[in-house]
């Protein structure tokens, strides 16, 4: 038979085998059968290819890594090595020339292969040079050739194995990719072998028993007393979760695909047979699952390793007391009994505190963890209300050190689940609002943990303000209680403010807050999301929405309170949602709030301010060395608004630029970095003409650029000075002046021909938002005076978004006023302040919301007829 021939039969073979095996696990999914089948259907091919082309009796050919192990998932690469031997130069070239068209016909063959060649001597050369070499080459499986080769290569590996050397680098490797994963398993889009609480954890922990000789198997390690059979089991279960929902990707992917990606995870948990329901979706569910079965691969993970550095390099476990209940044991917490918490269940909680109080310790030993993942059933509403027990917790969130280390370690061993029964709930919850990257815990924590860091004085030049108001905060644990409830409330219906507000005020009760302690926290879970939307999505230079803010606050206290959740909250969602801008926005508004609380009406607050606001910005303009009264020419064509939208620096800049020409002829467009410290912010000047913000917008979309905030303002003269701020969404490095230079050239090049706007080039939109579509939302109402409209949008962000919107808004001919845009990850909520003949016009108004919520959903805008209008004004009225 000759190659190709043999080629295509072995090809046919395969792909009808794998096809086999799918139809088989789906009928009956058992994992660990499929793996081995795997392995078995594609060993019959490499042994038929080997023997077919008659390959070298020096040559050797062995399944290396996981192939090696047994295990094949359905499209992971298949590695193996040809061990060849060393020879003369012509037997050499022979060997290599063989070898060559046995690999090339794999290829051809449809595996995906990972294949090295090399002598016993390279091997070990490779052995001594890294760690991943001599893993791989531990699990090794003869396929063909020659035995004598591959007993050999045996000898080589036991002769070089080092056991303490590789359990050290073993363990470095791990923490290593922790790292890289940000020591995170609660992503939402997890690696199911690589994260932490991932496949390679287990594998670790059996790569050193294996070379230390104990086991492969975890009933071997139970056996060996690793751990318990319960434990094996548990272990075992948690790594079928796993291993099912990998093989169930690579399925559906058609390719080796390890994460657990946004655009499979609905197509992975319909095969599951999960569906929907009122709480959660059918991949929530799924992905629960999947963090639930992490969290307890890490648990192993962390005591099996601890039990085989016990095992394999015992040191002097010489005691050193703590109290009745804890000792220290090579600087790690350790009961002093098996059945401390079984005699003293209240030693659960106080472990955690022992940690804290004790920073010479490193950890907590295998046994104390073990003993107290065991220990968390005794949690029960006993436990709860036993007093000593919750003056235990609030101790612990009383202490200088360690709290978010002793949160994070009582969420991973289930005690703080058991505790808080309403956290329990949230544990491995997903979130599907396009702006969080974490799960609802892993969320919390991290709220918890950057409220913290405003304590520490290593961290006091990231956020300075901050720093000052929680060093004068009294009780900080009411902050802590705020974080861990805040969100608490999601996943179960309803409004989770509301719902977390509830839980929160019935822990205060319970753990002796006082009447204002408690209120206090309650207040701030209800009200977490007040400051934030009121800075977003409000104008906070209007003196009326400070006034109603400071109204809603009513104290300093909270106030300072309120700011601190709010910007750990924002901080804690995603790395991309917090930026300089909201910064800013965020410490405006605290401070126009706390003056108005310290007795200034909101009015003497707005006319203080704008006096103080423009004899700051004639002093920035005379270290400029401009003339007293050049700014007047230029300030006597604006008004008070003008003064109270801008600020003193931006004044200034405004001033500088245009003193000596208040009535150009031609446009003036300048751009410099923004003050807010990322971004580039444009100030245009222009006489004002029709469709003017959607050439704008239009031009920044072209370039893929965000607009952050666009402060529209027209003199009395009739010139638009309009002052946007833009990010580069991809952060793609720049030269500063470049980049204003351009900006400047091109768009002044639009402006001065009246050009159209630029056509809406569609944005890529990402696999987020197109596994889980945002259902975009519009809302047009009157603002308080009666005089402009507000108009908010919600709806999933790409670019060229706001340049969709400002073309409709030409359309219908609506003028912008002012425009807040609010990009939180993946999810758009912009505020136009807008005014127009036709807004008064139920009708033109309806049609006004069918357009924009049609380019919302980027279907084709189409005139409606007046029997779409008029239904439109029906659900719209139904809907208000």
């Amino acid at each position: 038979m000759d190659d190709r021939t043999l080629v295509q039969q072995l090809r046919q073979t395969l792909k009808d085998g794998r096809a086999r095996l799918r139809e088989q696990y789906f009928a009956r999914p058992q994992a660990a059968v499929l793996l081995h089948r795997q392995c078995r259907l594609v060993d019959s091919v490499l042994r038929a290819l080997w023997d077919a082309y008659r390959m070298p009796k020096s040559a050797a050919l062995v399944a290396v890594g996981g192939y090696g192990r047994g295990e094949l998932f359905p499209y992971s690469d298949v590695d193996v090595l040809i061990l060849r031997r060393e020879g003369e130069p012509d037997e050499a070239d022979a060997v290599d020339a063989s070898i060559s068209r046995f690999v090339s016909a794999l290829w051809d063959i449809g595996l995906e292969l990972g294949h090295s060649v090399r002598t016993v001597q390279e091997c070990t050369r490779e052995m001594r040079a890294d760690v991943t070499v001599r893993t791989t080459l531990l699990e090794n499986r003869q396929l063909a050739g020659n035995r004598t080769l591959v007993r050999a290569l045996r000898t080589v590996i036991a002769a070089e194995l080092d056991v303490r050397a590789f359990y050290d680098a073993k363990a470095l490797e791990q923490q290593q990719r922790h790292i890289r994963f940000h020591d995170l398993s609660s992503n939402l889009e997890p690696n199911l072998k690589e994260s932490p609480g991932g496949l390679r954890d287990l594998h670790t922990v059996l790569w050193i028993a294996r070379a230390a000789g104990i086991g492969t198997r975890w009933r071997q390690l139970a056996n060996r007393g690793l751990l318990t059979a319960d434990e094996a089991r548990h272990v075992a279960r948690s790594e079928r979760v796993l291993q099912h929902l990998r093989i169930r990707l690579h399925y559906l992917a058609g390719r080796r695909e390890d994460r657990l990606v946004f655009d499979l995870q609905n197509q992975l948990a319909a095969s599951l047979g999960l569906a929907d329901n009122k709480q959660k979706r059918a991949s929530e569910q799924m992905m629960q699952r999947y963090y639930r079965s992490a969290k307890a691969i890490r648990q192993s993970n962390v005591f099996l390793l601890q039990e085989l550095q016990a095992r394999l390099f015992p040191v002097d476990p010489t005691p050193h007391p703590i109290d009745e209940n804890f000792q220290a044991v090579n600087e790690l917490l350790d009961i002093r009994a098996d059945d401390t918490f079984e005699r003293t269940p209240a030693a659960i909680l106080g472990s955690f505190l022992a940690m804290q109080q004790h920073p010479e310790l490193k950890g907590m030993s295998s046994r104390t963890l073990r003993a107290l993942w065991q220990a968390r059933q005794r949690i029960d509403s006993k436990f709860r209300r036993d007093p000593a027990n919750r003056a235990l917790f609030m101790k612990i969130l009383r202490q200088p050190r360690g709290i978010t280390h002793e949160l994070r370690r009582m969420n991973q061993y289930g005690i703080l689940g058991k505790y808080l029964p309403a956290f329990g709930r949230i544990v491995g919850q997903m979130q599907h609002d396009l702006f969080h990257v974490y799960t609802v815990d892993e969320h919390i924590l991290m709220v918890v943990r950057n409220l913290r860091r405003f304590t520490e004085p290593q961290h006091a030049h990231e956020y300075p303000l901050c720093s000052r108001l929680m060093a004068d905060f009294e009780h900080k644990e009411l902050l802590y209680l705020a974080g861990i409830f805040h969100d608490i409330g999601k996943g179960r219906g309803g409004d989770h403010s509301h719902l977390g507000a509830i839980d929160a005020e019935h822990f205060c009760e319970q753990h002796g807050l006082s009447r204002s302690e408690c209120a206090l926290v309650v207040w701030l879970v209800e009200r977490h999301l007040l400051m934030s939307a009121t800075a977003q999505k409000q104008d906070i230079t209007d003196p009326e929405v400070i006034r109603a803010f400071a109204a809603q606050v009513k104290t300093e206290r909270r106030l300072v309170a309120l700011y601190l959740l709010t910007v750990a909250d924002i901080r804690g969602t995603s790395p991309k949602v917090w930026n300089g801008w909201k910064a800013k926005l965020l410490e405006d508004l605290f401070h126009g709030t706390r003056r108005v609380l310290a007795g200034v009406s909101a009015s003497a607050t707005l006319h203080d301010s704008l006096a103080e606001r423009q004899g700051e910005a004639l002093r920035i303009l005379r270290t400029y060395g401009l003339r007293d009264d050049a700014h007047r020419t230029l300030w006597s064509q604006l008004d008070p608004v003008y003064f109270q939208r801008h600020s003193a620096e931006e004044i200034a800049w405004h001033t500088r630029l245009l003193y000596y020409r208040a009535d150009p002829d031609l446009p003036i467009v300048k751009a410099r970095p923004s003050k807010a410290g990322e971004g580039v912010q444009i100030c245009v000047y222009v006489r004002d003409q029709p469709n003017l913000f959607a050439r704008i917008c239009g031009f920044f979309g072209k370039i893929q650029f965000s607009i952050v905030e666009a402060k529209i303002y027209t003199t009395r003269n009739q010139f638009a000075l309009d002052t946007f701020t833009v990010l580069d969404p991809e952060h793609k490095p720049a030269s500063y002046r470049d980049l204003t230079n351009y900006i400047e050239y091109e768009l002044m090049k639009r402006l001065t021909g009246q050009a159209p706007p630029d056509p809406i080039v569609p944005g890529r939109i990402s696999r987020r938002l197109k596994a889980f579509p945002l259902t975009p939302e519009v809302q047009i109402f009157p603002d308080d005076k009666g005089s402009h409209f507000i108009l908010e949008l919600v709806a999933g962000d790409r670019p060229g978004l706001l340049a969709s919107i400002a073309e409709i808004l030409a359309r219908h001919n609506i003028n912008v006023h002012n425009a807040r845009i609010n990009t939180l990850g993946e999810r758009a909520e912009d505020v136009f302040l807008i005014s127009g003949p036709r807004l008064h016009d139920e009708a033109a108004l309806v049609r006004l919301e069918a357009s924009l919520l049609q380019a919302l959903r980027m279907e084709p805008v189409a005139a409606l007829s007046p029997a779409a209008a008029d239904s439109s004004q029906k659900q719209r009225a139904i809907v208000s």
